[in-house]
């Protein structure tokens, strides 16, 4: 009997990592066929080269604007970005930065150093200006809240932000103390647990597959530096949700393994806002817009579209912008 002829080998055009999430297509004919452009730059701040993006509407006038920021490890370039284009096809002018560390961005991957340098931005002139925080994005996104000037932003939105840190995720504050001996020379040591988060964040396996894909996705577990900053930030956001007087939307699912709905909770409990919501996804995950199936997805986007049209409507100036 002849031997069986060795197993074909997939060529390198079957194994490479298409350049964009949805696959070889050229980047404006994809965003053209979402009903939005797009446009990127690099940004100096006194930290670091910052790498941007901005979504228009194609058509119409924008109503208000929205800068968003991206959850650990991830950046705007891979599936994030789906949910800047979701809202600037709605009319928003969307802005987006890729973290320092992360994405395109400068900085040691995923190393965050001290997350105020990150906490900075501007309104964009008359118009409405909410700010949108996908979890560890959400506490960068209320650092920039707590440090801006009263009144600047219209409203706040978070995506199963990172308030507080779940008991089985919380590093070992003995740990965090013996590698403080070493005067900070461990802090960018990738020595921390990371408790399989990608995994508990996704619930549809055909998008974890995206998710994974994405070259600019870091893998390698958290650092000690990392992992203490956000115990310090998550630790001085407990202590002034009282401080939040903005409207603001947040969203968790009850499932989230990553972030759990305490965080959501906490928010809704203590911040002073008299016009807050809190919407709890029964079985959702942590990953509720770009990791649940699309019937879940589209659930939680139309109750986002709905909360920013209204606060547009009752606390904008009725102002708009036509870009050329």
């Amino acid at each position: 009997m002849p031997p069986e002829p060795p197993p074909e080998q997939p060529s390198p055009a079957a194994t490479e990592t298409p350049p964009n999430f949805w696959g070889y297509g050229p980047e404006e004919e994809y965003y053209k066929s979402q009903g939005v452009r797009n446009k990127k730059s690099y940004f100096d701040s006194p930290n670091g080269r910052l790498f941007t993006q901005q979504f228009l509407p194609l058509e119409g006038p924008v109503k208000a604007t929205v800068f968003m920021t991206h959850g650990y490890g991830s950046d705007t370039g891979w599936l994030f970005q789906k949910i800047c284009i979701r809202f600037a096809a709605w009319g928003y002018a969307v802005y987006a930065a890729d973290l320092l560390g992360h994405g395109r961005s400068d900085g040691l991957r995923c190393y965050l150093g001290d997350m105020e340098k990150v906490a900075a931005a501007e309104p964009f002139r008359d118009l409405p200006a909410f700010l949108f925080g996908e979890s560890m994005g959400g506490a960068a996104t209320m650092l920039m809240y707590f440090q801006s000037k009263p009144d600047t932003w219209t409203g706040l939105i978070f995506s199963a932000p990172l308030f507080v840190i779940p008991e089985n995720m919380k590093p070992s504050k003995i740990r965090l103390f013996l590698y403080g001996l070493l005067f900070g020379i461990a802090d960018t040591w990738t020595t921390m647990p990371d408790n399989k988060m990608v995994g508990k964040a996704i619930k549809d396996p055909e998008k974890l597959k995206i998710i994974a894909s994405n070259p600019r996705r870091y893998t390698g577990k958290p650092r000690v530096g990392t992992m203490r900053e956000l115990a310090r930030v998550c630790d001085y956001i407990q202590s002034n949700l009282g401080n939040v007087t903005a409207p603001f939307l947040t969203a968790h699912g009850t499932a989230d393994g990553v972030t759990c709905p305490t965080s959501s909770k906490l928010l809704y409990e203590k911040g002073s806002s008299a016009d807050k919501t809190l919407k709890l996804y029964d079985g959702m995950y942590h990953s509720l817009i770009q990791g649940e199936p699309d019937e879940n997805a589209d659930l939680v986007l139309a109750d986002m579209r709905a909360w920013i049209d209204q606060r547009v409507l009752i606390y904008g100036s009725g102002a708009t912008v036509f870009v050329d």
